[in-house]
């Protein structure tokens, strides 16, 4: 399969994520389960959110697509946002967010209380995401990352555990501040 960029690539293409899945399959549902995983992006992001909305439905997991539903210039901060309330209140598992580049949108979600997005740009670093920081979302930058490699960073997100241990007092530390200045 070659490297896609995702610049290049069509909206009509971009339910092909399908043909890939199997390809990346791994254990894809962590402990045997189909999750539910929200969805959201800005333009810049849209259509490799569009690419890990059919990579997921092709893994049987439950897709909520929170927009946006093209290319039109939209606030990334407001997509940010309804991402990461969904996983904050419990209507999601787990949530994915895209932009141009994914700092933005990550900045937006873990403005959050209770959400730890973590922009990854590698498969070690969604691995790490997970393993050490209990990351509940993920970022990824629709103009920087090659479509197969998102979706292996997504499958490798999807597919580590946390490990718990010396790390479950540094992420209750995360959760637990609030500043009050």
């Amino acid at each position: 399969m070659p490297s896609l960029v995702l610049g290049a690539i069509p909206n009509s293409a971009c339910g092909d994520a399908r043909v890939i899945a199997p390809q990346l399959r791994g254990n894809t549902h962590v402990g045997g389960e189909t999750m539910r995983i929200a969805l959201a992006s800005d333009h810049g992001g849209y259509e490799l959110k569009e690419m890990i909305a059919g990579y997921l439905e092709a893994l049987d997991h439950q897709v909520i697509d929170l927009g946006t539903d093209s290319t039109e210039s939209v606030d990334y901060p407001i997509y940010g946002f309804k991402c990461a309330e969904a996983v904050a209140k419990g209507d999601a598992d787990r949530g994915i967010v895209c932009c141009g580049t994914g700092i933005g949108i990550s900045i937006a979600a873990n403005k959050v209380p209770g959400i730890r997005c973590a922009l990854c740009t590698s498969v070690e670093m969604a691995q790490l995401s997970r393993q050490h920081n209990n990351a509940n979302m993920l970022a990824l930058g629709g103009r920087t990352t090659e479509v197969t490699e998102a979706l292996a960073i997504v499958n490798a997100w999807l597919d580590t555990r946390f490990e718990g241990g010396r790390h479950e007092r540094r992420v209750a530390l995360l959760d637990e501040y609030r500043y009050n200045g």
